[in-house]
């Protein structure tokens, strides 16, 4: 067996050398910055190599690459402002055919050419390397941390400095996490920029992603995780030194470069709910001339913070956060699509020439509870060369009216649907619910239930149930009374101004401002509204045990939400009947259980009835 000495390898055959090293150099970083952001435009970069390394003949400049293959202007944009930088530094007659001295062969993805202060590793390690398949030395991962005044950033201050109140939940809705931290950032949480359809919360899914935050629950609740609440202290440090630093003259040089490393700011992935879903809500990529990396100090611990408050991103600032000052906003009316198609379309259509004609500024669209309501719409401006001006944030008011004529009063009181209508009514979130019933007594003659009923029925709606019920005569009077209506809300609202809330939380109004009728505005959006008021969305058990026990006769929403007060789900009714020593204690166990304002009692009847549905072996006779 021959020795090791006599051992030959075989010999690797020479590619050709590319005669433009120094743009694929400058392609080859581009590409590998992008890949450790996770950025779709590495794929771009890579294929713009390959390009290049066909293409034999020395290019003069950028512009020369246009020929080739996925080259376009944003790339050899950048790549002529390399060089316009490598002959500042090299002098302009410096060869771009040539590699510096010192730097490394075209095509390596080490992290040697970025730092030229750092030590290379020697040929043993690199014969190591080999061996090993790595190809080279193996780049250190980059710490995350958010551009300073980023959503990200704004997001995780907010929940820190949250967390330190005393009695915090520990947790942030949504819409109360973008109210408080858009004084922190740039960037609108809730409009997007120009030509863009992410904002500043697209920032949210990356901290999800990188284990900084945690969403959990339905509505969602934001908190930050150990790692989160451990960059975020670093991050309040940083900001409390920024605070009583003296001012920077925006100077460079006195080698900070050797003192300073790159890190990665990815704002570049959307969030949620949208809804994300989510909302809504879709990678955001930067466009060129926006920033993609800030520069840090690493103090002694080896944590880098943001040096200096950087310039926004966006063009424009909101200067009022989430609030709609007066004269910014008007209102509209909305109309559920279902009132204006099927059915009997003449009789639907003359409701919308009733409101064309009396001059109601009104739009049609899906409403998930109700029939129509009103929202105060910013006013935005259209932008020059664009079809359609942005979107502008939409505020509903407290006032939601449930349409029904006589016949469809009828069937569903007949069907069940009168009863969940209403309890869904009381749960979207809005003070002020109205019913709109339509008809004569003419129109009730020929129904399956006695017209004496259905005013039995209208008028528990108003007295038992709180709600107020308006009767008109036919459609024209209904589209005056929505007119009547847009005019009194717009003088009401006309000065005054509105901030958006989250559903989950408490308005700011008193009651002793209601009961003199001062409208609320603290209003929750469209968006939102329309969300939560989703018919078939997924449910807890408390939300379905409450809709089991509506249907029993005589067991209305306020009896129902009694019950839950002392036993939220089937299971611990269950158990309490267990515990119960004879059937009659069973029969009786809900009968003290009391209701409503009045404080009533169950009763001995509707115990009895409860028992028997969710105790009786057999079917119920």
């Amino acid at each position: 067996m021959p020795g090791p000495e006599s051992v030959r390898f075989g010999r690797k055959r020479a590619l050709p050398s590319c005669p433009n090293p120094l743009f694929l150099q400058w392609l080859t970083e581009l590409r590998d910055e992008a890949k450790e952001k996770g950025l779709k435009i590495q794929y771009t970069y890579q294929k713009a190599i390959n390009s290049l390394n066909k293409y034999p003949l020395p290019l003069k400049n950028a512009k020369e690459a246009k020929i080739l293959q996925n080259f376009g202007d944003g790339i050899c944009k950048i790549l002529d402002d390399k060089l316009q930088r490598y002959h500042r530094e090299n002098g302009s007659n410096a060869s771009i055919h040539c590699l510096p001295e010192g730097a490394p062969p075209p095509g390596r993805t080490d992290n040697n050419s970025l730092a030229p202060s750092r030590n290379r590793k020697d040929a043993g390690d690199e014969g190591k390397d080999r061996r090993g398949g790595g190809g080279g030395a193996k780049k250190k991962k980059r710490e995350y941390i958010p551009q300073k005044r980023s959503g990200g950033y704004a997001v995780l201050l907010t929940l820190y400095r949250h967390s330190l109140i005393p009695g915090s939940k520990g947790y942030m809705f949504k819409m109360e996490l973008q109210s408080e931290a858009q004084r922190l950032c740039d960037k609108s949480f809730t409009v997007p920029d120009l030509g863009s359809k992410y904002t500043a919360w697209s920032s949210v899914t990356t901290l999800i992603q990188k284990n900084l935050l945690i969403k959990t629950h339905n509505p969602a609740r934001y908190s930050l995780t150990d790692e989160g609440l451990a960059l975020a202290e670093r991050l309040e440090a940083a900001e409390k030194e920024t605070k009583n630093l003296p001012g920077d003259d925006g100077s460079e040089g006195d080698g900070r470069e050797d003192r300073e490393e790159e890190l990665v700011v990815d704002l570049t992935e959307s969030g949620d709910d949208e809804e994300e879903e989510e909302e809504e809500e879709e990678p955001e990529v930067l466009s060129q001339s926006a920033p993609s990396a800030v520069r840090s100090r690493s103090d002694a611990g080896g944590a880098s913070l943001p040096e200096r408050p950087q310039q926004s991103l966006t063009a424009s600032r909101k200067p009022n956060g989430g609030r709609l000052l007066p004269g910014m906003y008007e209102i509209v009316l909305c109309v559920d699509f279902i009132e204006t198609t099927g059915g009997s379309h003449h009789r639907k259509q003359e409701l919308v020439k009733e409101l064309q004609r009396n001059g109601v500024n009104f739009d049609v669209r899906k409403l998930n509870v109700g029939d129509f309501l009103w929202v105060a719409r910013e006013k935005v401006t259209p932008v020059p060369g664009q079809l359609r001006a942005p979107a502008g944030r939409e505020l509903v008011l407290d006032y939601i009216i449930e349409r029904k004529r006589m016949d469809d009063l009828c069937g569903s009181i007949i069907d069940g649907r009168f009863r969940e209508q209403k309890f869904r009514l009381k749960r979207c979130g809005l003070r002020r619910p109205i019913y709109l019933v339509e008809g004569s007594s003419s129109s009730a003659a020929h129904l399956s239930l006695p017209e004496a009923t259905l005013l039995q029925a209208t008028v528990n709606t108003q007295v038992v149930d709180g709600f107020f019920v308006k009767r008109v005569q036919d459609v024209r009077e209904s589209a005056a009374y929505l007119t009547v209506m847009t005019r009194y809300l717009s003088r009401l609202y006309q000065n005054r101004t509105l901030t958006c809330r989250s559903r989950e939380l408490e308005g700011d109004v008193t009651s002793d401002e209601e009961e003199r009728g001062i409208p609320s505005c603290s209003l929750i959006s469209f968006a939102e509204f329309n969300h939560g008021a989703v018919k078939n969305k997924c449910q807890t058990v408390r939300e379905v045990f409450a809709r089991q026990l509506m249907q029993i006769s005589g067991l209305s929403g306020d009896k129902a939400a009694a019950i839950l007060e002392h036993y939220s789900t089937p299971h611990s009714l269950l158990a309490a009947y267990e515990r119960c020593g004879s059937e009659a204690e069973k029969e009786k166990l809900l009968s003290c259980v009391r209701y409503g304002k009045l404080k009533r009692n169950l009763g001995p009847a509707l115990s009895r009835t409860v028992y028997q549905l969710y105790c009786s072996p057999g079917a119920l006779t």
